[in-house]
Parts: structure tokens; sequence; C-alpha cells
């Protein structure tokens, strides 16, 4: 955990890292560019980085591809912060200023890709496994037969019970494609809203979340995971600003679940 805190007290790697979220699986000429830094030094940010296990990278033909890997930062926050942290009724306020000190997105939906070194097969089942999507959602997550119309029932938290919040199969094809609708805004949301009106108005809004399974190009990479959660009212909608960074530590974490569980 000492090599996470040094690599993130640097300035210049956090701004790498800020890239690699904004878009995962940059070369090192991508990663250079606009910064004014020499190559040599970027290169000794990114192995700074390797070494805390915050970027990993692959190599495809002649390029080396880096990609984000946040699950230290959480495991970082659940050890340093969280135990710190007081829980409750107002952690929805803690949401919405950390909301609000994010710039706003250009587009009404998230889209992000993660390869994940298993087969189509097997992150299917971890996507529909209720009882292993607790481990990478953090003891939410989602349940159901996975048919297409189905229910899929959601777990609000380590200790809660699995409740019919109006979401539903979309599609479902194993080990290639799995999409349902997501749930609404919920009253512990309503803190992030200034009015009573506000937040009846935003609870109307029912997005939905596609995971496309492809495999990698070039093969070394195992599988290429595409999610795209859309269908969001506008650019400004705070259910898509929550569940923006949520997705990145969720699928960090079952990236590093999975191949874990391969070695």
């Amino acid at each position: 955990m000492d090599d996470v805190f040094r690599a993130l007290a640097d300035t210049s790697r956090r701004r790498l890292l800020d890239r690699l979220r904004t878009r995962n699986g940059q070369t090192l000429r991508e990663l250079c560019k606009g910064l004014a830094m020499s190559r040599q030094a970027v290169s000794k940010h990114l192995a700074v980085l390797e070494a805390a296990r915050l970027v990993t990278s692959v190599r495809g033909g002649r390029e080396k591809f880096h990609y984000l890997d946040p699950a230290p930062i959480r495991e970082l926050s659940e050890r340093w912060i969280g135990q710190y942290e007081s829980g409750g009724p107002d952690r929805p306020a803690r949401w919405k200023r950390s909301l609000e000190e994010k710039p706003l997105m250009d587009k009404a939906e998230f889209v992000y890709e993660i390869y994940i070194e298993t087969t189509p097969e097997r992150l299917y089942e971890a996507l529909t496994d209720a009882e292993f999507a607790q481990r990478y959602f953090g003891g939410w997550g989602p349940r159901s037969d996975w048919r297409v119309g189905s229910p899929v029932l959601w777990k609000m938290g380590p200790e809660g019970a699995y409740e019919d919040l109006g979401q539903a199969v979309i599609e479902a094809v194993p080990g290639r494609k799995l999409a349902y609708t997501w749930h609404r805004l919920q009253p512990m949301h309503r803190q992030l809203f200034d009015s009573e009106e506000e937040f009846e108005s935003a609870r109307t809004e029912q997005s939905q979340v596609a995971f496309d399974i492809l495999p990698a190009d070039p093969a070394s990479l195992g599988v290429k995971l595409t999610i795209t959660h859309d269908g969001f009212e506008s650019a400004e909608s705070e259910m898509l600003k929550g569940v923006s960074d949520g997705w990145v530590m969720i699928l960090s974490t079952l990236k590093t679940l999975v191949e874990r569980e391969a070695r």
C-alpha cells in the first residue's frame, strides 16, 4: 500500500491516471501528447504506477497499451478513509459534493472498454452469477434468471435484500451480450436535488446498461468487454454522473477477481 501512496503523491502521475480514466488503453506516444515532459520521464512515471498496480500494460504488436486499474485505490479508500468516515444519512450529501466538483460530460451516455484475461463464457458467467457479482459490486448487485423479459432484482447494500426496482432483462446471449434496464433514482438520492419537484421529475428517467463481449485483438489480451450505459435524458443526469465513476471501479474489481482466479 505504501507504493500506492508514493505513486499518487506526484502530480504528473495523477495526471496520467486521469488521462487513462478518460480513455483507457493508451500507448506511450498517446499519453505523451500535450504534456510538458519528455518521453523518458513519462516512461519512468508509468513504471512507478505499474509497480503500484495502478496501471497494467499489455503489448500488442509493436505497441504497448496502458490500462488503468483503480482497484488499489479502492482498497486504500476502504482501509484508510472508510473507517474514519461516518456512514449513514449523510452519504448522499457527500456524493452530491463529489459530483459537483467534477466537470459535466458532453454526452448522455457512459461507454467504457476494458480487457480481461479470461474467456467469453467465464466473463458472462461472472456478470450473471449473483453471488460472484456481490464481490465486485461491493455487496450490491443484480440477480435474475436472465431470460429476456424477466425481472432483474437488485441488492441495495451488503445488508440489504434483493428488491424488484422495475428492472428487466433486455437481451441475454451467453458469452456475447447482456443488457437490462437500470433502476430509477431511489429515496436515498433525494439529497442530490434542491427541491422535491426536481427530484420527482428526475425519477421518471430510466436508463439501460449493456455489456458486449468480444474476443480481444490480439488474442493475448483475452476478452474485450464494452459497457454502454445510456438512455439518460441529458448529460447532466445525476444518475449518469453517479454510475460513471461507479462502473470504472466495479469493472476494474471484476477484472482483478476473474484474472486472479485463473492464476
